[in-house]
């Protein structure tokens, strides 16, 4: 029974769900609690659930829906900015330079050691939006910057890893990596505009319609409808999937009913559930029992090397652009936690044979102990009110 997707799922959600419960008693940011009981009810510990097919892909839904949500807070001029831009150009090329360096003082061949940058260079936005959500601080002049950098940074994280591949080979095509540059921003830019244009006026009829009386849920399943159908079409383009739902969020931001079911509200519901599933994966991906000094030692220096690179990168050049002391270390540490993004890329690299289970090991625990040590270092430091 325990291997019937049926108790897998109730499993994830159960736990998921408690963590949520456990972290909000404890007054801790709920990422916390949930990475925390994946690793309890992980391989690491009591081994109830595996990081198999299954649980990657519900915890790949937990992240769509809860970059939906965060991108129901910004609006598309909040991401338009040359300040984000730089922070984030800032935020990959100094941990990219170090990871690569890092590696190589390891041993690591070329080739290795430049991938193992790139999982370096890229943020999660998930870890931080979700943190800043919870706070109340999304709409803080320092979380739009986190989040427009956090989004670029994504952008870039993959043009750098498409420049590693070729690097690897011994080839490069600029026109390869100008074409992913350009699917990426016009892609952002049409798909938050348009929608915004479109969606609106549709939504303002069909709210004023009897159908709104008849089906009051439309609007919103018709929200998730468009965050999935982004996140495809941002897949299908050689972008992320979380991306392409944060657009999706950022097109329905202002729009507001009188008659339907709030699209913010019931999202909320519906992240509540699936992102603790996401958060509780990364804690299940995570087997310590695979780890030797060796690797303990690699992941210190790795995790050091990661939040700090980061730290500096975005907290100095968001120094240069003009903002306060305070601001820039928000920021700077904001960006700082790798989580998902970091972990796929890991996981590719697994696949393709570049990396070996050690270093992947190492990967994985320095984008848990950044995913874990940002909350904490938000809420009670930066962001501490008593």
């Amino acid at each position: 029974m325990s291997e019937s997707i049926e108790f897998q799922m109730s499993l994830l959600l159960a736990v998921g769900l408690a963590g949520h419960l456990l972290s909000g008693l404890v007054r801790q940011p709920a990422v916390v609690g949930q990475i925390i009981i994946g690793l309890l009810v992980g391989p690491s510990l009591l081994g109830w659930i595996t990081y198999t097919t299954f649980v990657s892909n519900i915890a790949h839904l937990g992240a769509i829906i809860l970059l939906f949500v965060v991108g129901l807070e910004f609006r598309i001029r909040d991401l338009a900015s040359v300040r984000p831009f730089i922070i984030a150009l800032a935020g990959i090329i100094l941990p990219w330079i170090a990871g690569y360096l890092a590696a190589r003082g390891f041993g690591f061949e070329t080739n290795r050691a430049l991938l193992i940058g790139v999982v370096l260079s890229a943020t999660s936005i998930a870890i931080t939006a979700d943190t800043l959500r919870e706070l109340g601080r999304l709409q803080s002049p320092e979380a739009k910057l986190i989040i427009g950098a956090a989004v670029i940074d994504d952008v870039l994280a993959l043009l750098i890893l498409s420049l590693t591949d070729q690097l690897s080979t011994g080839i490069i095509v600029p026109f390869t990596i100008a074409l992913t540059a350009v699917k990426a921003v016009l892609f952002i830019s049409a798909g938050a505009v348009l929608g915004q244009k479109i969606f609106s006026r549709l939504i303002t009829k069909v709210d004023s319609s009897a159908l709104a009386e008849r089906s009051p849920e439309f609007i919103f399943v018709l929200g998730l409808l468009m965050a999935f159908v982004y996140a495809l079409v941002a897949e299908h383009l050689g972008l992320s999937a979380i991306v392409g739902a944060f657009v999706a969020g950022v097109v329905f931001e202002g729009i507001h009913v009188n008659k339907s079911r709030s699209i913010h509200i019931g999202a909320e519901y519906v992240r509540a559930s699936f992102g603790a599933v996401f958060f509780v994966s990364l804690g299940v991906l995570a087997d310590m029992r695979t780890l030797d000094t060796d690797t303990i030692i690699f992941a210190g220096v790795l995790t050091l090397v990661a939040f700090f690179s980061k730290f500096l990168g975005c907290g100095v050049s968001a120094r240069v652009t003009g903002i306060s002391i305070r601001e820039s270390m928000i920021i700077g540490v904001g960006m700082a936690p790798r989580g998902e993004v970091a972990m796929v890329i890991a996981l590719l690299a697994l696949d393709r044979g570049v990396i070996e289970q050690p270093a992947y090991v190492a990967l994985v625990l320095m984008s848990l102990i950044t995913t874990l040590i940002v909350p904490i270092l938000l809420r009670n430091w930066l962001y501490r009110t008593s």
